[in-house]
């Protein structure tokens, strides 16, 4: 297919509840945006309010689209929202973040999304960040070193965006094409599986109800009368448990406290980002 692309904006586009996946998306982008000489704009729709609209796009748009993995996975509560996404024929640059674990299908679903959206994927990426359940596994990513190869990355993605004259297919991308592996599942040391969907933080008497994890909850669910009850959906995002300047939120369900033991011992190594163009 023969395209026209005469960029006007780099966009940074992102849901980042611990700021992981902005601080990637947003490096990427505006390196490209420098090296197109273009506006960069921004879009976070982390919180509940950003995403009671639709969001669109032209074709002279160039978007760099950003979400966490969890599970090996697109958060599946956000999947709702980003079918409503329109491309309107922009170019897209699919990013996960992943807690040093492995991204699984994570990538190539966020791909097929923007594709169907109506975006047109020229590149990709899998970026590590700390991961959300704990401040051990992949602590302090993403680092230095993280962000110079999301630099080398945007100088790639920026060189193909200006020289690209026709779009063919969507980014080639690791991962296993629809239908999709099911999502990670944790397991005992007996093989059974660790449920932990319903599982929610709580919440001990050093709180003096700031009221901060209210307003950091992606997902509201944090009853704002009682900081102490989520009477909503958590999505583990740990969002009000990192930036709690009393540290006083956490989980104990046994099942949960196991599986975030486990990541740690088995994934301590270090995890490479990966890209595609």
């Amino acid at each position: 297919m023969r395209i026209d692309m005469n960029y006007k904006n780099v966009w940074s586009v992102f849901f980042s509840a611990t700021g992981t996946t902005q601080k990637i998306v947003t490096k990427i982008a505006g390196e490209i945006a420098k090296d197109l000489n273009l506006p960069h704009k921004t879009f976070d729709f982390t919180l509940p309010d950003a995403r009671t609209e639709a969001l669109s796009f032209i074709k002279d748009d160039l978007v760099v689209f950003g979400t966490p993995v969890i599970a090996g996975r697109i958060p599946n509560l956000l999947l709702k929202y980003l079918d409503t996404l329109t491309g309107g024929g922009a170019a897209a640059v699919p990013v996960v973040l992943f807690g040093n674990r492995n991204y699984d299908d994570a990538l190539i679903e966020l791909r097929d999304i923007l594709e169907k959206g109506g975006f047109h994927t020229i590149a990709a990426a899998a970026f590590v960040g700390e991961h959300s359940f704990s401040e051990i596994l992949a602590k302090g990513r993403p680092d230095e070193a993280d962000m110079l190869l999301a630099d080398s990355f945007a100088k790639k993605t920026a060189e193909k965006a200006s020289a690209l004259q026709s779009y063919e297919k969507p980014v080639d991308v690791s991962g296993t094409p629809q239908p999709y592996r099911g999502y990670y599942q944790p397991r005992d040391r007996h093989g059974n599986h660790i449920d932990i969907r319903k599982v929610k933080p709580v919440t001990n008497t050093d709180c003096d109800n700031c009221l901060i994890c209210v307003k950091l909850c992606p997902l509201g669910s944090i009853n704002p009368e009682n900081v102490a009850e989520v009477p909503g959906i958590c999505m583990k995002c740990c969002a009000c448990i990192k930036k709690c300047p009393k540290k006083a939120k956490y989980f104990d369900d046994a099942g949960y406290l196991f599986h975030k033991a486990e990541l740690e011992e088995v994934y301590a190594r270090r995890a490479e980002p990966e890209w595609f163009l």
